[in-house]
Order: C-alpha cells, then sequence, then structure tokens
C-alpha cells in the first residue's frame, strides 16, 4: 500500500507515524512545499512549544473549540490529552503542566518535540520529501488518487492524507472544492485588538489577571486576564474573545468597540456596596492611594484620569455621583478596537474543509474515497493553550487508521 501525507507541519507527521505504525508493510511519504518541516511547532508557546492543555475532561476540553465543539467532543473519545501526554512521556520526551493548564515539554525547547518526530519516522522509515508541493488531486477509476507534481509528474496513491494547515484566502482551498468538497470561508482566529487612538496603550505591560471582556452590540463574551500591550489588548480573555468571535469581528473590518469589567463580578450593586465601605474605611484618603480589588496602580490612576477626578480628592467627597461613575468604569470601561494583530506567530484560521464533507470517524472524505483530512485545514480551530494541536494530534490519529467511511 502506498500512503501519501500532503503537509510537514504536526498534523501530517502524526498521520505518517500513525499510518506507519498500523501498516508497517506501507509504503508512508510525507511531502512539505516548502524546505521547513515543522515549523509552525518550532515557533509555537515562544518557541517552547504548547504541545496540550492539561484539562482532563472530554467535555470542557471539547468547549474550547468555537468550531467544531461536537465533532471533537465524539473524536476525543478516541485520543484526548491524556493520550498525547502518554504517547510523548513513552517515547522520552518529559512534559510539565503548568498553572494555566499549559503543557509544555519540560526542557522549554520546541526542537525536543521536532527531534521526537524526526526519530519516529527514522525508527519507523516514513520517507519525507521537502520542496515536493502538490499542485492537483485526481481520483482515479480503480479508487486510487493521482498526486500530480512540478514538472507535469503525477504518482498515484492508494491512501492520501491531506495536512496542509490552515489557508488564510478561499483560493488556497480550491483543490480540493474543485473535488467536490465544501469549503467554508476562512477567517483569521487568534489575534489581538489594536487601539491605535487609546491612551491605554501607554500602561504596556500590565496584566489584569480577571477580567470580564465583551463586544459591544454582540452576544461575544469571554474571561480571563487581559494583557495591555504597546497596540491594544492581548492576553487569554481578549484572545477567547476573537477566537468565538473570528466570523463577527471579520464580518466588522475589525472595527468595534470592546467593554472590559477590570473586576471580574458582573452584579454592579456588589461593586457600589464595596466602593461605599471604601468610603466609610477611608474616608479622608485619597482616591489615588486606595485601589479597589488591588487594581495595578497605574491602571487605577489612569482609570482615575480618564473620569476626570482630582486624584488628591478624598474619599468621602466623591458623593453618589463620583461612586457611580467608579462603578461604571470598573464593570463597564469602553475602548474603540481598530484592527487586529496576529498573535505571536501562532497564525490560525477559522474555516477550510467543511466538517459536512469528514466522516469524522475517519476523517475520511464524504465525496473522495481514501481521501483523509487533519488538522487545522479542516473547519475546527481551538482557543489559545495547547487547543490547536490537540485538535491536530487527535484528528491525526485517527486519520491514520486509514479506515473506511461506512
Amino acid at each position: 500500500m502506498k500512503v501519501a501525507v500532503i503537509g510537514g507541519g504536526a498534523a501530517g507527521f502524526f498521520a505518517a507515524i500513525h499510518a506507519k505504525e498500523n501498516f508497517p508493510a506501507a509504503q508512508v511519504t510525507i511531502f512539505e512545499k516548502s524546505k521547513k518541516l515543522l515549523a509552525k511547532v518550532k515557533v509555537s508557546g515562544g518557541g517552547r512549544c504548547n504541545v496540550t492543555n492539561g484539562c482532563t475532561s472530554i467535555t470542557d476540553l471539547s468547549k474550547a473549540y468555537p468550531r467544531g465543539e461536537k465533532k471533537m467532543r465524539k473524536a476525543f473519545s478516541v485520543f484526548n490529552t491524556k493520550h498525547t501526554m502518554e504517547w510523548f512521556e513513552k517515547r522520552g520526551v518529559e512534559l510539565t503542566i503548568q498553572d494555566d493548564n499549559c503543557v509544555f515539554p519540560v526542557s522549554q525547547n520546541s526542537q525536543t518535540i521536532i527531534d521526537c518526530f524526526l526519530n519516529e519516522t527514522r525508527r519507523l522509515g516514513v520517507e519525507i520529501k521537502t520542496e515536493s508541493p502538490v499542485l492537483a488531486l485526481e481520483k482515479l477509476e480503480n479508487e486510487q488518487i493521482q498526486l500530480k507534481f512540478r514538472g507535469d509528474n503525477v504518482v498515484a496513491y492508494d491512501k492520501v492524507i491531506v495536512a496542509t494547515g490552515g489557508s488564510p484566502k478561499r483560493q488556497g482551498l480550491t483543490w480540493l472544492e474543485d473535488l467536490g468538497h465544501q469549503i467554508e470561508d476562512p477567517a483569521p482566529s487568534l489575534f489581538t485588538f489594536n487601539m491605535p487612538q487609546e491612551k491605554i496603550t501607554e500602561l504596556m505591560g500590565i496584566v489584569v489577571e480577571e477580567t470580564i471582556t465583551r463586544i459591544q452590540g454582540t452576544k461575544l463574551k469571554s474571561n480571563g486576564p487581559l494583557l495591555i500591550t504597546h497596540w491594544g489588548m492581548s492576553g487569554p480573555s481578549i484572545l477567547k474573545l476573537s477566537a468565538f468571535g473570528a466570523r463577527v469581528l471579520s464580518n466588522l473590518s475589525y472595527r468595534f468597540k470592546v467593554q472590559v469589567n477590570w473586576v471580574n463580578i458582573h452584579n454592579i450593586n456588589i461593586v457600589e456596596e464595596d466602593l461605599l465601605n471604601l468610603v466609610r474605611l477611608h474616608s479622608q484618603k485619597q482616591i489615588a492611594s486606595i485601589r479597589p480589588y488591588f487594581l495595578p496602580d497605574r491602571l487605577w490612576r489612569f482609570l482615575i484620569e480618564k473620569l476626570e477626578l482630582d486624584p488628591a480628592k478624598k474619599w468621602d467627597e466623591l458623593g453618589k455621583k463620583g461612586v457611580n461613575k467608579i462603578v461604571n468604569i470598573l464593570t463597564n470601561d469602553i475602548y474603540d478596537v481598530a484592527g487586529k494583530t496576529t498573535f505571536k506567530e501562532e497564525f490560525v484560521t477559522c474555516g477550510g474543509i467543511s466538517l459536512e464533507s469528514i466522516d469524522f470517524k475517519t476523517m475520511e472524505s464524504k465525496v473522495c474515497k481514501n481521501l483523509y483530512f487533519t488538522g487545522e485545514l479542516m473547519d475546527v480551530d481551538g482557543i489559545t493553550g495547547g487547543y490547536n494541536f490537540q485538535a491536530a494530534w487527535t484528528t491525526a490519529f485517527i486519520a491514520g487508521k486509514l479506515e473506511h467511511s461506512i
């Protein structure tokens, strides 16, 4: 049996390794269009490679996928985060789970993961061809699939796994659309918010550990740490918003208002009561000197200035109007967003091959027998925290079984 794996990234390697393990006599070849293998693995997590997430509940795990939640939940019953960690550790890669549940190699170096994959492909005898772009696929009458390479070179394969990663533009998917697959328009998923007109960027580097963020005029809502950057806002709370709101925010041309609740309390009556307690306890103290909810000092002073309050004013001089102003800015601070920036080097897209075109029990195409899909090429994407790699490992593991859809 001849098996071609198109794409030398995370999903491609994992699928090729499992295909060869499942069918030791098969000839398995990875075709990578560029010179570089496992490029995204190399840069992931700032060069440390966030291989998966420590979450072991399949229900909770699947909720990290704005697109593909239900399909991934079923797939995780076959191969999930627990299996991923066992797989790497059995091959000598020690892993560590951080406080935020992100899983990294103990070495804190993505090269450890790359070396693991290269060792496995060598051990199993998987062939790797770089600078070998596949230009087209063609179904043959004998159910083989013919791959077209440069120089009109064509080769027929019994099984083909496509692991080419996310495509930023629809035209990058036309070769698969031409075979009859439904395509969901690609759009950026994980990104940070640009705020060129907002002074809050002067506070770059400040992190508020627990916030609630919303996109004004939509039902989009998120929570978690928020990082102020020199271009705007980032951190898990913002990145989750960008992932779940990928389509909505694309349609808004990345121009919208973000509402920030700096204190992570939904009920404004509780916040008002807490502030009135502050007034009673610190009536003669200057408002700048007492930070509600232990907000970072620079942020608190910034918010006072934004409200045009005198920082030297005493708490008991605020009056009800002043207290209400502070309640409002703590729970519903509003900023104009005008653009996006890719999150580090982790370019993630939503869209791709529609899940309606794939049998998720096998990852086989519903319109082309012996053709399988895996990884970000499909309309599945996760929030930040190792979830996108986990989707790659899970779908590649299933695709590597090379089973037929019934």
